[in-house]
Order: C-alpha cells, then structure tokens, then sequence
C-alpha cells in the first residue's frame, strides 16, 4: 500500500497538470503557446538545468557517469527506431528524432523529482541535458538532413550546462538568490511545459494509428527493456538506476514535432504527431507501470 501511495503521489500531480492544459486547449483552440516554447527554450530551462545539477546534491561524478549512460541508451533507441523506421518502410533519417528523443524533460523530469526527490531531479537533469543538446543538434540535422555545428552556440541550455558542470566541478556552492530564483524558474518551467503538453495533445492529429502505433511501441516498450538492459549490463543500483529507467519510459517529445515542422516534409511532420499523441497516450498506462517497479526494486 506504501509503494502505492508513493506511485501515486509521483505520478498524479504530472497526468494532472497535463489534464488541466488538455481542458484549456479544448476550451480555446486559439490560445497561444508561443509564450511558454520561448521561455522555457531561453530562460526556463536554463534556470532548471543550473538548480537542479548545482542545488540537488549531486556530486559531478555522478552526474557526468549518467550523462555517459544517456548516450549509450540513445544510441540504442537509435538503432531500435532505424530497424522499425526500415521495416515500416518510412524515411530513415527524417523520422528517426521521435525514437531516439524522449520527453525527458516535460514529463521525465517532474515525474523523477516526486518519485525520488531532489537527488532524482539532479540525475534525471543530467539525462535531460544530453536529450535537449541533441534536440538542437542532432535533432535539427535529421528534420533537415544538413548539420549546422553553430545551433549548438545558440543554444542557452549549453551554456547553462557549461556553467552548472564548472559550479559543480569546483564544489563551488551558488549563492542563495542563484538558488532561489533558479529554483522558481525551474517549478515554473516544469508547470508550464506540463500544461503545454496538454494543450499540444488537442492539436496534434493522428493521421495513421496502425503506424503510430507500431511506432509508439519502440518508443515506451522497448525503451524502457533498453534502460532495463544497462541497468543489469553495469549493475546499476539505487536510485539514480530508478531515474535512468523511468527516463527510458517517457514518450516522443513534442519538440521533435515542432523542429521538424520548421525542416521535413509535411508527410514526416504528420507521421511524427500521430507517434507524439499515441506514446503518450499508451505512456498514460506504461509509466505508471515502470514508476512502481524502478520504486520496488530501485531506491
């Protein structure tokens, strides 16, 4: 009854705020997101990744072995997606983003943060911080099939990781106004995007359930087996093996849809909005699921 309580008490406040958004897109087609993409792109996230890498206790070690760890599982949602994108047919290289980019940040990191506290919150960031450099990045590269090295210095979130490392690096402790105000950005980034995935949810259509659905699968089925894997693969215990998990679950990110609708075909853009709504979706029933059982066996 205990572990249930705590899945719920990490799960609910998530799927409720994504609900609240849902009504508020339902209500009003119209309202505009463009506010919350911008500010959480150039000053939420970087207040998040700074508070929760420098104020979470967890030491750099830790974080740049998780940081390793993201790589590797990308690497391996990399190949699962090429090997469903080859037999479904579709384009390799446009439509590889929403396999190998979760949303580990929308919804991976609150979910970790109430599932393990603030030390979750440090390593689900360190995962988060490699998916969001690849958003702009490798993720910009397959939407327009051309890499621009220069994305990546118009990024602000790799400056604030740059930042964060050295704070981190040099047991510099921040200032207590940093901390604060990094701290209610990072609470309002994480309201905000939550309430804007719900709103997404009501625009974005399915234009093919059979191929989202298959899709979806190696998104939050295999994804999570791929986290499961490299978990047993290192012996990873404790809680930081926990978050690595659950950040495996998570569906496409909606990111993926907006930068492919600045570079791909509409026929890709289609095809990677029907995976965004149907993961997360099905990721409604599999990440409670991969929650209770990263909090029975990994604490």
């Amino acid at each position: 009854m205990e572990l249930l309580l705590k899945l719920f008490e990490a799960v609910f406040p998530v799927f409720f705020i994504i609900g609240i958004g849902y009504y508020l897109g339902k209500k009003n087609p119209k309202i505009d997101t463009a506010f919350i993409t911008n500010f959480a792109a150039n000053i939420g996230s970087p207040g998040l990744i700074f508070y929760s890498i420098t104020s979470t206790g967890i030491t750099f070690e830790l974080f740049s072995v998780y940081f390793f760890y993201a790589l590797v599982v990308i690497t391996g949602f990399s190949l699962v997606g090429l090997v469903f994108l080859f037999f479904q047919k579709k384009d390799l290289v446009n439509e590889l983003p929403p396999f190998i980019l979760p949303n580990t940040g929308n919804m991976g990191l609150p979910i970790c943060l109430f599932a393990y506290g603030a030390k979750g919150f440090g390593v689900a960031s360190a995962i988060s911080a490699v998916v969001m450099l690849l958003h702009f990045t490798i993720g910009v590269f397959l939407a327009k099939k051309k890499f621009d090295a220069q994305l990546i210095f118009k990024t602000p979130a790799f400056y604030a990781i740059i930042v964060s490392l050295l704070f981190l690096y040099f047991q510099i402790k921040p200032p207590v106004f940093l901390v604060n105000l990094t701290m209610l950005l990072s609470y309002a980034t994480i309201f905000l995007v939550l309430m804007s995935l719900g709103i997404a949810l009501t625009r974005l259509k399915i234009f093919s359930f059979k191929d989202a659905m298959i899709a979806s699968i190696g998104r939050v089925i295999i994804g999570p087996i791929i986290g499961f894997s490299l978990i047993k693969f290192f012996n990873l215990t404790g809680f930081a093996a926990g978050v690595l998990l659950i950040q495996c679950s998570m569906p496409s990110a909606v990111l993926t849809y907006l930068v492919g609708s600045m570079y791909s075909p509409k026929k890709v853009v289609d095809s990677i909005a029907s995976m965004i709504v149907v993961s997360t979706i099905i990721s409604f029933v599999t990440i409670p699921i991969v929650v209770f059982f990263a909090l029975k066996y990994f604490n």
